[in-house]
């Protein structure tokens, strides 16, 4: 449920960003939802111009479409832009895993399981915002040692554009258990320096979100296809 929040006005559009971005990547905001500039004042107790450039961030993010005399709108993905997506996101995580040094250094390790017990802390509490933020911590760190901070940084803007892509099963139990699971088993890889499974689990980690989705999405188009008889 989306709570009334009032800012600091220091805090200004970049918490306003972080907090919509949660949203969309929970569900909380759905796909092709409005994002009401005034809707939204009111609710920060902020002016307009905040909510105008945290819309701004969101749009340059990717995860947010702003149109003119239509106001911004949580981005819907077409089953070919998703499909596109995954395709790329699978090449340039697939290439970060082949150049990252391994076996994986202690301090890494040490880092990851530490984040990973965060992770697993914030979803035995039913904590998703927090689970949600460990884990991009978690995918940051682990690409962040492939020793390329422009293809980590690409990695990082899919992730964020992926957003409203994920929420459909961030909160599903089964692939909760099955993110826990895998980030475990990615940790040890690392740790053996067995690389060529560790690209393997890269890959498959990324279809649970983005089946849950072309799912639902099959599921919309044939509610909303015209009827034969």
């Amino acid at each position: 449920m989306i709570a009334s929040v009032k800012l600091q006005a220091e805090t200004g559009a970049d918490a306003i960003t972080s907090i919509l971005e949660e949203e969309i990547a929970l569900g909380h905001l759905a796909p092709r939802e409005r994002l009401v500039e005034e809707d939204l004042a009111a609710r920060f107790q902020v002016k307009r111009h905040i909510i105008r450039q945290a819309l701004a961030n969101l749009d340059a993010l990717g995860i947010v479409v702003r149109q003119p005399n239509r106001g911004a709108a949580v981005k819907d993905f077409s089953l070919t832009e998703v499909e596109q997506l995954y395709v790329v996101r699978t090449l340039v995580e697939s290439c970060a895993a082949e150049l990252m040094p391994l076996p994986a250094t202690p301090a890494l390790l040490q880092e990851l399981r530490t984040i990973h017990r965060r992770h697993c802390d914030a979803v035995d509490r039913g904590d998703l915002r927090r689970a949600f933020r460990e884990n991009l911590k978690f995918h940051e760190t682990i690409f962040a040692a492939c020793g390329n901070t422009h293809l980590s940084d690409v990695i990082a803007q899919l992730a964020f554009k992926t957003h409203a892509i994920r929420s459909y099963s961030i909160g599903n139990p089964d692939l909760l258990r099955t993110v826990r699971e895998q980030h475990s088993r990615m940790i040890s890889l690392l740790e053996k320096g067995e690389r060529k499974a560790f690209i393997e689990l890269v890959k498959a980690h990324l279809q649970p979100a983005k089946e849950a989705y072309l799912q639902l999405s099959r599921h919309k188009d044939r509610d909303h296809s015209p009827r034969t008889r």
